[in-house]
């Protein structure tokens, strides 16, 4: 992702700028103690760094004037930025590109590993789009659109493993919510994992179960483009302009992994909550793959 959006290609550049990216988002929402030894300290080091390569590659395109094959290049071609709102943007383009959908696949290879049930249900629908005639192998957006089960389980995954668990928002009016008042111009932080796990609206919430999205009583709490209680890409204005695609790619993702793949886990992992969703181990497995 770091070749395609600054048009960086050499490996050693490549793996500096993704260490100083972890260092970035491990410290995100750690306590703001920006003290050496603290994760804040660290992230915002890291944070320096990366913008100040990231100018570095925006005055060699400024410079020679080559557009170059990164994102990078044709933002500064097509666009009248500034290198701190440029920077800003690769950043933002980084973390969506990696800290969401990458993450989100991660954590729905997991879950199926952990529930063999759900595992082989989704198989067996990926493979029924596997086995088509000759000549049409190649996936449809009518295809995408029925692979049902598949859905449940990206719906399901999101719930549980949502990356995006809070929002920043501003009252723009005094809003009274049950007994307290808050005051227009305030700051609201609202965590979507607090109502994604909330017992009292889904039964044995930090259970993975894709087969809850079937159910009738589910239907309207899985509309997440207005749902109150199901916003795995926020709401509102701001609602993620990403939201279908990155859907898509966790469908296409799956089915030519589990499809091509079959995989053993190597270590003992478990789902972290806190502060944001996370495998404590990273969830490390052996792939081979399938014969058939």
């Amino acid at each position: 992702m770091v070749n395609q959006l600054l048009g960086v290609s050499s490996d050693s550049e490549i793996n500096e700028m993704a260490q100083l990216f972890s260092d970035f988002v491990d410290g995100c929402l750690s306590f703001p103690i920006n003290l050496p030894g603290f994760a804040y300290h660290t992230a915002m080091k890291a944070r320096e760094k990366i913008i100040t390569k990231i100018n570095r590659i925006t005055q060699n395109h400024r410079e020679q004037r080559e557009v170059g094959n990164g994102v990078l290049g044709r933002l500064l071609e097509e666009e009248s930025l500034r290198d701190e709102a440029v920077a800003d943007f690769i950043i933002n383009l980084l973390f969506a590109g990696n800290e969401t959908t990458a993450k989100t696949m991660l954590f729905a290879v997991y879950f199926l590993t952990q529930y063999p049930r759900a595992m082989k249900q989704l198989v067996d629908e990926q493979d029924s789009f596997r086995s088509k005639p000759v000549g049409e192998e190649t996936l449809t957006w009518q295809d995408y659109k029925a692979m049902s089960f598949t859905q449940c389980v990206i719906d399901e995954t999101l719930r549980l493993g949502g990356i995006a668990i809070w929002l920043m928002r501003e009252a723009k009016e005094d809003v009274v919510y049950q007994d307290y008042v808050i005051p227009k111009g305030c700051f609201v932080v609202p965590f979507l994992s607090a109502v994604h796990l909330d017992e009292n609206v889904y039964r044995e919430s930090l259970t993975f179960n894709p087969w809850r999205w079937m159910d009738l009583e589910n239907q309207e709490k899985r509309n997440w483009r207005t749902s109150p209680f199901f916003a795995p890409f926020g709401g509102g204005a701001r609602f993620c302009p990403g939201a279908e695609l990155a859907r898509l790619q966790i469908t296409l993702f799956l089915h030519y992994f589990v499809t091509t793949y079959r995989w053993t886990q190597l270590k003992e992992d478990r789902m972290s909550f806190f502060p944001s969703a996370r495998l404590v181990n990273g969830f490390q497995i052996c792939l081979t793959r399938r014969s058939t």
